[in-house]
């Protein structure tokens, strides 16, 4: 079903008569064959789906991330109505509306009477916390199944954790490799040698890549009906959101075909230019899957069976296919699993202790750092950038600057499209911010993610049309990722003092005169005071 031309003003918030079994279905569980469905008679038991401000409103979130979600439930369900399902579905705008997830359960079991409750395992501990303590506050048990569109299960996940001093991902993706033989040869070894090719996929571009654009879905009526909705109720959230910026496949169909054209497009060349980065390219070679994906529009694994299926005709080389693999098997499922794992005081967690507010220029764009505009423009407005401006330009620039990471934790949650609590946490807290550390060493990186201007310009050409010197680290045409890189460095240099992988770095801050020490530490500050950082001092 495309839904093209459909309204969803055929989705109702009542359901005639009352029910057995009463399924939630959360906005990101969205999967074809949805865990808390099966088992389920459509003629005895119904759906229940909500949308509730409350979610909206945890913090501020993009108007085209709220639309997504809102629109892509939509979508989802007419289709369980076309499949014979009853669909209870609360509206945003529905006036007896209570806006928050329990109220609105609550609100339903009071009409519908059921005698269970059932919902897949949420994606965030603030939702499971809630269904947990429905039982009681509704008097009806409450079935929380697996959610078995991941590989791994938490408590599988947390198996594989114990007695562990630390949780490296390369181990656990090689494991994961075995076990599912995914690219294995005979006897446990890696297909062509290696357990992964990052040496291959660093190459950066010398001219203007030419790349066949992603797939882009036409906006559907639901599309535009929840864009006037979200523009309406929500004015002043951030970031753009209109017809022509819409670019996001809702639908089973439209995943798919963004599944396709990835596949037949832009895989071949994916792992070799997977760091890179270029002025006005805001995808290149990239999947743009992760919105389908979080939304459970799209399974890992036929994306995994797609990109193997395109090695074995020879139409995708292995450096790409290894590469685009392990970002499923291996990194998607560690950082879910370190963040069941960690508990829900994860996201708190300020390792380097670092007290910096966010600068204005996050929400809004608006500096003079070319670099930070050309990475800022698409999560403005799409929702969405790939994950080396996220982890080299956005994070990076947070984490060297002295951010509190908790703030940055919110920004990244708030303003992209693919976010859900479980994988935005422990990629921003844990990997970007390296802000991780609950009294036992960081969990996520050996090493945090900081580079200087020099990385930058290596891996894009957004140096070349930028006011800011990269080849300077103080003064004011310096660029600000040097000055904050070193005194990131000089700030940080007793704390990384027995870390290995830092001990060369660390090196050329020993050899820095005192003077120089002392000209970055007051450069540092006048630009945090300038950005209206302050903080970290």
């Amino acid at each position: 079903m495309s839904g093209r031309e459909r309204s969803s003003s055929a989705l109702s918030a009542s359901i005639d008569g009352s029910v057995e079994r009463l399924a939630i279905i959360l906005g990101d569980q969205l999967a074809p064959n949805a865990p808390a469905l099966r088992g389920l008679d459509k003629t005895r038991d119904a759906v229940l789906m909500m949308e509730v401000a409350s979610e909206a409103g945890e913090g501020p979130s993009h108007k085209m991330r709220t639309c997504v979600f809102l629109a892509a439930m939509r979508h989802y369900a007419l289709e369980l109505q076309d499949a014979g399902w009853r669909v209870r579905y609360v509206k945003l705008d529905e006036p007896r509306n209570t806006q928050t997830f329990t109220s609105e359960i609550e609100r339903a079991a009071s009409v519908l009477k059921p005698r269970e409750l059932r919902l897949a395992h949420p994606g965030d501990w603030r939702v499971l916390e809630a269904a947990q303590g429905l039982e009681n506050t509704i008097g009806v048990p409450v079935q929380i199944v697996d959610d078995d569109h991941f590989y791994v299960t938490p408590d599988e996940f947390g198996a594989w954790a114990q007695g562990r001093k630390s949780l490296v991902m390369e181990f656990f993706y090689r494991e994961q490799r075995k076990k599912l033989g995914v690219l294995m040869e005979a006897k446990g070894k890696p297909l062509g040698g290696k357990w992964n090719f990052d040496e291959d996929n660093r190459a950066s571009f010398k001219q203007t890549p030419r790349v066949t654009k992603a797939y882009r879905p036409r906006a559907t009526q639901i599309v535009r009906e929840v864009i006037e909705l979200v523009r309406n109720r929500f004015p002043d959230a951030p970031g753009e959101l209109d017809e022509d910026g819409f670019v996001w496949p809702l639908t089973r169909a439209q995943a798919l075909r963004s599944l396709e054209s990835f596949i037949e497009h832009r895989l071949p060349l994916f792992g070799k230019y997977e760091d890179a980065m270029w002025t006005g390219e805001d995808v290149l070679y990239h999947s743009q899957l992760s919105v389908p994906l979080n939304l459970h529009l799209l399974d890992p694994r036929e994306c995994v069976a797609a990109a193997l299926a395109a090695h074995d005709r020879g139409d995708a080389p292995l450096n790409s296919v290894e590469g685009f693999v392990r970002q499923l098997i291996g990194w998607r499922e560690f950082i879910r699993g370190v963040y069941w794992h960690e508990g829900p005081a994860y996201r708190d967690r300020n390792g380097l202790e670092e007290t910096g507010e966010l600068p204005g220029f996050y929400w809004d764009g608006e500096t003079d750092m070319r670099c930070m505009s050309e990475c800022l423009r698409p999560v403005l407005r799409h929702a969405w950038a790939h994950h080396i401006p996220r982890l080299m330009v956005m994070s990076n620039f947070a984490m060297i600057a002295g951010v509190r990471a908790r703030a940055v934790g919110d920004w990244f949650y708030g303003m992209f499209a693919d976010s859900v609590d479980w994988v935005t946490t422990p990629n921003t807290i844990g990997m970007g911010m390296h802000a991780d550390d609950g009294g036992d060493g960081p969990v996520v990186g050996t090493k945090p993610y900081a580079a200087s201007g020099k990385y930058i310009s290596r891996m894009s050409n957004y140096c070349e049309h930028c006011r800011y010197d990269v080849k300077q680290r103080t003064g004011e045409d310096a660029c600000p990722f040097n000055t904050f890189y070193w005194d990131f460095l000089i700030r940080h240099r007793e704390r990384f003092r027995g870390n290995q992988r830092m001990a060369m770095i660390l090196k050329n801050v020993d050899r820095m005169k005192e003077t120089e020490r002392v000209e970055v530490t007051v450069s540092a500050r006048k630009l945090r005071q300038a950005m209206r950082i302050s903080g970290t001092e």
